[in-house]
């Protein structure tokens, strides 16, 4: 994978990345971490967030990877947007049933702290009706493009 902005290629957590993924910020001050910090957490986030989705745990993806308030996702090429906690259960639903065999593989990434970027691709069974389109059965596979947002806790998404 890439280095991406301000990351090295080594994917070296420092210690204080260690915080259990259930703290909040409330928990723990992040005002003092360095971007180097910073980064290594929001990069350990989004590897546990892509990992549960391919496990296809989305309790564990909300419960383990979002922050508990102001959260929200959206998707982009179709213009829907959904909030809190229960709308992001929502898309998940959605989701998993149009592409129950979902894989996201990840090809690059990049960092700044607050934003983690990642490009890959998406492969699954066209298995429901999605945006009008009845279920083909058929295998797709399209790139995808994830903007992964923190707010001060960066061991917590804020949004994708």
């Amino acid at each position: 994978m890439d280095a991406g902005i301000g990351g090295a290629q080594e994917r070296n957590v420092p210690s204080k990345v260690e915080i259990s993924m259930t703290a909040t910020a409330a928990e723990t001050s992040f005002s003092n971490w360095t971007t180097q910090d910073r980064i290594a957490a929001q990069r350990k986030c989004v590897d546990q967030h892509v990992a549960l989705e391919n496990a296809h745990e989305v309790e564990r993806v909300i419960s383990e990877t979002f922050a508990t308030e102001g959260v929200y996702y959206d998707v982009v090429p179709g213009m829907a947007h959904f909030d809190g906690l229960g709308g992001i259960a929502d898309f998940y639903d959605l989701l998993f049933r149009v592409l129950p065999d979902i894989h996201i593989k990840m090809t690059h990434e990049y960092d700044v702290p607050g934003y983690s970027i990642r490009e890959g691709v998406v492969t699954g069974t066209h298995s429901a009706e999605f945006a009008g389109v009845p279920a083909s059965g058929n295998t797709v596979v399209f790139p995808f493009c994830g903007i992964y947002i923190f707010g001060d806790d960066p061991t917590r998404l804020i949004a994708e």
